[in-house]
């Protein structure tokens, strides 16, 4: 089985500017494994101060450019993991979320963690179909 780390425009390139030793998205047989990926903007890779709604909608937005730079897509992920600061965020993070995953969604983890080194409230990663 081959390892195939796959470049996602802006993603990449700021996560490496920063110094992050970390790829947003791998590729290995049939399987993406995408990285837990905070709200991003799309022309820039910063990450946004924003209420919990735009984190978690950009986050969304963030996995599915992931999961198109390597061939696959939302519809196709297997497996979520929601990390979030404060549980209380639970109902209107499922909303949004339930936006993206509206038939057959994956299976999923949601769970609350202590923070981060920047400025953000959510993130997640994902496992789908190549």
């Amino acid at each position: 089985m081959k390892k195939e780390i796959i470049h996602v425009p802006v993603i990449s390139d700021f996560l490496k500017k920063k110094g992050v030793a970390l790829s947003p998205v791998v590729k290995a047989g049939d399987f993406v494994f995408v990285s837990g990926l905070p709200a991003m903007d799309p022309k820039t890779g910063e990450i946004p101060v924003a209420d919990i709604k735009t984190q978690t909608r950009m986050s969304c937005e963030t996995i599915k450019r992931a999961l198109e730079a390597a061939g696959s897509s939302l519809d196709k992920v297997v497996n979520a993991t929601i990390y979030i600061t404060n549980s209380a965020y639970f109902e209107d993070v499922n909303a949004i979320y339930g936006e993206y995953f509206k038939k057959d969604p994956p299976a999923r983890v949601f769970c609350t963690v202590g923070s981060w080194p920047w400025k953000f409230d959510i993130e997640i990663s994902c496992i789908a179909i190549a």
